[in-house]
């Protein structure tokens, strides 16, 4: 159609306005902005659950939607992928859903154990200056910086 976006948006536009929302909707509504929140949320209204803040419900939706309009309406030639392209090039389909299907459940397990997501708690946690917030950051960065290590020793920096 149209190349309307940039490959990437640079840190120090993307940076600042991600802050500015943050700040702005503690001071709206007194919540924060976070992507596991907006899916118990969804999941809640669902389940028909009792006190669902329904903001969140759609912030849920438009994070699916926003995805779907840029990929395949605002680009030329957009194909759907997995994102998963370099796990397949080293193993077979047949590895390769069980593997993200349990890094899936992983992932949700530890933010539930945590009380949140990595944005959750890294954005917004650490903007209210939460502890537990900064000791999850913490560790989850530390836990990517490890990981990315021991990955460029085992494959020679590829």
């Amino acid at each position: 159609m149209f190349d309307s976006l940039p490959e990437r948006l640079e840190w120090y536009y993307g940076g600042p306005v991600l802050g500015l929302l943050i700040v702005g909707l503690f001071v709206i509504a007194n919540q924060p902005l976070g992507a596991s929140g907006a899916y118990v949320q969804t999941a809640g209204l669902i389940r028909r659950r009792e006190g669902i803040v329904t903001w969140r419900v759609w912030y849920f939706v438009g994070m699916f939607l926003g995805g779907v309009l840029v990929t395949q309406l605002l680009r030329d030639g957009a194909e759907i992928r997995s994102g998963y392209d370099s796990l397949r090039n080293v193993f077979p389909l047949v590895l390769v859903i069980p593997m993200v299907f349990a890094g899936a459940t992983l992932l949700g397990y530890g933010a539930a154990m945590a009380g949140g997501c990595t944005s959750g708690h890294g954005i917004c946690g650490t903007a209210q200056r939460s502890p537990a917030s900064a000791a999850v950051t913490a560790s989850f960065m530390a836990t990517a910086i490890a990981t990315t290590f021991v990955l460029r020793l085992l494959t020679g920096g590829d």
